[in-house]
Parts: C-alpha cells; sequence; structure tokens
C-alpha cells in the first residue's frame, strides 16, 4: 500500500468533492466492500438490461450494415485485476486488420508508448467515429461486467502485459478493472499513461461505494461533453 500513499494527485486537478471521500469514513471493511461492489454492479447491469441491450443491437446493426462481411465484436485481451488476462469485448470501430497499421500510423499518436491514440485515425469506419465519440463503443463490456472480470468502476484494463508496468504502476492491478473511474470523468483519452495511473491509485487508495457511485454520475455528462473521445 505504500506505493499507493506515496502517488501524488495531478495538481492541475482540482477534486474537491473527492477530498470528503476519505480511507478512515469506510463504513464497510475490504471484504464487505467487495461483496457490496459486486451486487450493485450485477443489480444495476441487469436492472438497466432494458435500456441498454436494445442500444446495443442497434448499434450491431449500424455495423453491419456498413460492412456486412466484418464482425460486429471486437474482441482484445486486457489485463486484469492481479495481472489477469482476459478478453474484453468492444464494439468494432476500425477496418478489418487495423493493427497491421498501427506500425505506420505510430508517429501520429498524441500520447507516448504504451498508448496509442491519432486524432482522426483513419482506421476508424464511419460508424466507428459516433460509437467512439458517444462511448457507445464500451457498451459489450456490460458482459464481461456480468462474467465478473470487470466492474462498472475501476481502473481501465491495459492492452499490454504486467511486465510493461513500472513497479508502481502495478498498485492499480489490485482492483477489479472498470468500464469508467476517474480519469475518464477529467480528461479521458488526453492524458498520458503515467497521469492516468496517478489517477487510478488515488481511486484504489480512496475506494468506497460512495466514491464508485459518485463517479457513476458524474460519468453521464463526461460523456455527453464527448472530450476526449476520439
Amino acid at each position: 500500500m505504500s506505493q499507493i500513499q506515496n502517488a501524488q494527485r495531478p495538481c492541475y486537478y482540482q477534486f474537491e468533492w473527492l477530498d470528503c471521500i476519505s480511507p478512515e469514513k469506510r463504513m464497510l471493511t475490504e471484504e464487505q466492500y467487495v461483496v457490496a461492489k459486486r451486487i450493485m454492479d450485477l443489480s444495476i447491469t441487469i436492472l438497466a438490461m432494458p435500456l441498454w441491450l436494445p442500444i446495443v443491437g442497434l448499434c450491431a446493426l449500424l455495423i453491419k450494415l456498413e460492412s456486412p462481411k466484418d464482425p460486429v465484436l471486437f474482441v482484445q485481451t486486457r489485463t486484469g485485476k492481479g495481472g489477469r488476462r482476459f478478453p474484453i469485448f468492444k464494439f468494432r470501430t476500425m477496418v478489418v486488420d487495423a493493427d497491421k497499421l498501427e506500425a505506420e500510423l505510430a508517429h501520429l499518436s498524441k500520447l507516448k508508448w504504451p498508448d496509442f491514440k491519432i486524432e482522426n485515425d483513419p482506421r476508424v469506419t464511419r460508424v466507428g467515429r459516433f460509437l467512439r465519440r458517444t462511448s457507445l463503443d464500451e457498451f459489450p463490456q456490460l458482459f464481461n461486467v456480468l462474467r465478473g472480470e470487470m466492474s462498472l468502476v475501476g481502473p481501465r484494463p491495459t492492452v499490454f502485459a504486467t511486465d510493461e508496468y513500472q513497479l508502481w504502476q502495478t498498485a492499480r492491478l489490485e482492483v477489479m478493472p472498470g468500464l469508467t473511474g476517474l480519469w475518464q470523468i477529467t480528461a479521458r483519452a488526453e492524458l498520458e499513461f503515467y497521469e492516468r495511473v496517478r489517477l487510478d491509485l488515488i481511486y484504489v487508495q480512496r475506494r468506497c461505494l460512495r466514491l464508485d457511485i459518485e463517479i457513476l454520475f458524474r460519468t453521464i455528462p463526461a460523456v455527453l461533453r464527448g472530450q476526449g473521445a476520439y
């Protein structure tokens, strides 16, 4: 835990609401919190099915109409809790075999390695651009939540494995990865990896149901603004 305690909050982000959430004020033990969070994840995901399942179906239809012969889903191996690798589900937003073009476009990336983010990426399809802007491409990960591989709130699972992490960064692997987290409600894709990790460690240190609920509510306006999503 010393790695987490030594993490410094980025000075250019002011979280007045986060200052009110202190680890010393937790009402649940770690074990109780893990169980309660899993119950919350399943309850919200299952109860909201009548809302998100039709959206998933519509998105799948739009992707299929644009490229009938190509797959709807993009399945990628990511790193989760404890460094465990698992398949994450996303809607396909790029042309097939887009990864083969990554080396040619590496010089256009706005973020440093191991991240790879290009604004106006030529590999992104027309439907894919809309899905990315609205974050609808992430909706299939609700199935990852149901499978117990992800939570609604937590650090985003990375493409690269644990051997590419620095030691201080591995503390983010102590918790279940999530669909949204602290950096999603701030600058989204605009932060470098080490900056995102610092926010993840703040979450790990202060995690509680109140913080999870706060992040969920703040995710909605962040997605609607579309800042940093491309």
